[in-house]
């Protein structure tokens, strides 16, 4: 049995997911955060059954990559209920979609979420009316805080074994003959929805079953075209329009019906964007944001590093001390406990605050609002403005970012936004930041590179689209109301993030620490760094940095906990100069993205691309890294 989770961007269905399933599907304060369905067993009424949680859609007519990822879920796979999650502040636009469901012949539960929300808006929503009008179970919930998940869950299983599909809402009399029509030519066809939906669809012009079924049906063509322009002459436009049209109507109806509209309550998060979203105040806003965000980081790091890093030192001198001081063995152990002690001591003491502070600006619904702001800026210096949602995404990680470029038309769009993606330090990179610039030089210095990363990111952005001139589509995101996250759903979300750290990360840098350790021992480190050479010449560096630069692309937190062991010190000052510090930093922050982020370069782009893409981000690391050496050697 397979219960589906679908509703529109940012409508809580992610979070219902990860209260019953666990956190495993990525949740944000903003649309594009889903871009792929993420399936687990889950145990209901003592059955188990799949539960698959669907990208935010808000309709099926597949004009951009979430919506044709639904529907091609819905029509090839098997679905015994839909669980359709409704943002009640937001009825209208979530009973458009709601309406769509109804046609495709399984039966469906109505999730009304966010109830609180809808009545700090002053709405009272009727949920047995809206029971009555559409047909279907209807019931409250506030996922956020998990009330309400329990009897969702409960009467979609019951839902799920009578298996009594709704009845959809009719349309006018011309549209209802066409499909009639079009329905009688796909008897036999094996999808998993009713023909009359299959039908809808085709009649909206949706490429993706038109190019299949086309195939298989030969006559099927002229039977849909002559529909189309029956309705196209009736109506003055497309048929998508004007069902679409229908679908808001009715939708728009019933929720006149439902809500009673009170008194909004007025609280002091309404006007904050008066301040946050002010061409100037929300810059200052902004630099204060980031500037506290770093203070804490940096504070609640630099107070672990330091204590955990001599606890580990002490221990690898005395086992080497008792396994025999210069042995192969006593090194490689040596090499192991500095590999362990690099992701307890060095990345995770920076990690944890990191995406703990990142979690509680996107669920408090921060981000979309700095997209909006930098927006403006970005696109003054001629930065595609689409391109502020991967690149928010990038400080969590380099992969998801690359990923939602997929929700970008134009190629030429997706290639600049997963360029500009993969210069954003992502929490690895910030490891080399904080554990290098901020502890050594000051949480100042480290929060310069990152402004200066955004200097450098925008740079690019105006360059790459004057190379590629085109026509594009500025900036459109959804503001979404300001929602003070649980700490259980932040401690969840920077879990769901670190664990990717610990299971992938961390057993590389065990290994890339022996690795290194056999590699002085035989000798093999200078053969290796001699390939690197002419890039740490140029930028001023110890030839030793070389190995730490090449394992940095397997995973970036490499390069700060193997630079120690390839530089033989424990204290980072003894053989770096601050200007060295400021030069390597820079230079990891833009140079080669890891292998998970080239992959999927290569998934969404290709190869070509990919190869590309890599080579721009060593030619903007060395140029950024040689600049910001200069402007170091000013100061120290």
């Amino acid at each position: 049995m397979r219960f589906a989770l679908i509703g529109q961007p940012n409508c809580g269905k992610s979070t219902v997911f990860n209260q019953v399933a666990g956190y495993k599907s990525e949740t944000g304060n903003f649309s594009g955060t889903s871009l792929a369905y993420i399936e687990s067993k889950v145990r209901v009424l003592s059955e188990i059954v799949d539960l698959v949680d669907l990208p935010g859609t808000y309709s099926l007519s597949g004009s951009n990559p979430a919506e044709r990822e639904v529907l091609h879920y819905l029509t090839y796979h098997s679905v015994d209920v839909i669980i359709n999650v409704l943002d009640s502040s937001q009825l209208t636009a979530g009973l458009s979609l709601t309406l769509e469901l109804m046609t495709l012949g399984k039966p469906i539960i109505v999730a009304l979420n966010m109830l609180d929300e809808a009545a700090r808006l002053g709405m009272r929503i009727d949920g047995e009316q809206l029971q009555d009008i559409l047909g279907v179970n209807v019931l409250p919930m506030i996922a956020s805080r998990g009330r309400g998940i329990r009897a969702v869950f409960t009467t979609a299983m019951m839902a799920a074994r009578e298996d009594s599909p709704p009845k959809r809402k009719k349309y006018e009399d011309k549209i209802e003959n066409a499909i009639e029509k079009i329905a009688g030519e796909l008897i036999g066809e094996k999808t998993q929805i009713e023909s009359e939906y299959l039908a809808i669809k085709l009649l909206e012009g949706n490429a993706l079953l038109l190019e299949r079924l086309y195939e298989e049906i030969a006559e099927l063509s002229p039977v849909v075209e002559s529909a189309q322009k029956a309705i196209l002459e009736s109506e003055g436009q497309p048929t998508v329009w004007v069902l679409n049209a229908e679908h808001h109507k009715m939708a728009a109806q019933i929720s006149n019906d439902v809500v009673t509209q009170g008194k909004r309550r007025v609280s002091r998060r309404d006007s904050l964007d008066n301040i946050l979203l002010d061409p100037i105040w929300g810059y200052i806003s902004l630099g204060v944001i980031l500037w506290v965000f770093f203070q804490v980081v940096y504070g609640v790091g630099s107070l672990i590093e330091g204590p955990l890093l001599e606890l580990f030192d002490n221990l690898a001198l005395e086992l080497a001390s008792k396994i025999g001081v210069g042995t192969f063995f006593a090194e490689a152990v040596t090499g192991i406990i500095q590999g362990i002690a690099g992701g307890v001591a060095i990345v995770l003491p920076y990690l944890l605050p990191f995406l703990l502070g990142l979690g509680f600006l996107e669920d408090v619904g921060y981000l979309p609002r700095l997209a909006f702001l930098v927006d403006a800026l970005m696109n003054r210096l001629g930065l595609h403005g689409k391109a502020i949602v991967p690149f928010i995404l990038g400080y969590g990680c380099n992969v998801p970012a690359v990923m939602s470029t997929r929700l970008l038309e134009s190629k030429r769009d997706r290639f600049l936004a997963a360029t500009l993606a993969t210069l954003v330090p992502c929490a690895a990179r910030l490891s080399i930041v904080f554990g290098l610039v901020a502890f050594y030089l000051g949480p100042q210095l480290a929060l310069g590179i990152y402004l200066f990363n955004l200097l450098v990111i925008a740079l690019t952005g105006r360059l790459l689209s004057s190379l590629l001139p085109e026509g594009t589509p500025g900036l459109i995101v959804e503001i979404p109301v300001y929602r003070l996250p649980t700490w259980r759903t932040v401690m969840h979300k920077a879990w769901f993030r670190i664990r990717e750290f610990i299971v992938d990360a961390w057993p590389l840098l065990i290994l890339g620490s022996l690795i290194l350790a056999v590699f002085d021992r035989f000798d093999l480190t200078s053969i290796v760094n001699s390939f690197v050479r002419p890039v740490t010449w140029v930028l001023g560096l110890p030839s030793a940095v070389g190995v730490p630069l090449i394992f940095g692309i397997f995973r970036k937190e490499l390069s700060l906990i193997m630079l120690r062991q390839a530089l033989g010190v424990y204290d980072f000052s003894e053989a770096l100069t601050a200007v060295q510090m400021i030069t390597f930093t820079v230079f990891a922050v833009f140079y080669i993205p890891c292998l998970a982020t080239l992959a999927a370069l290569r998934r969404e782009l290709g190869k070509r691309n990919m190869f590309i893409i890599a080579l721009l981000t060593v030619i903007i690391a060395l140029i950024a890294a040689l600049l910001a050496r200069a402007g170091a050697m000013l100061i120290y």
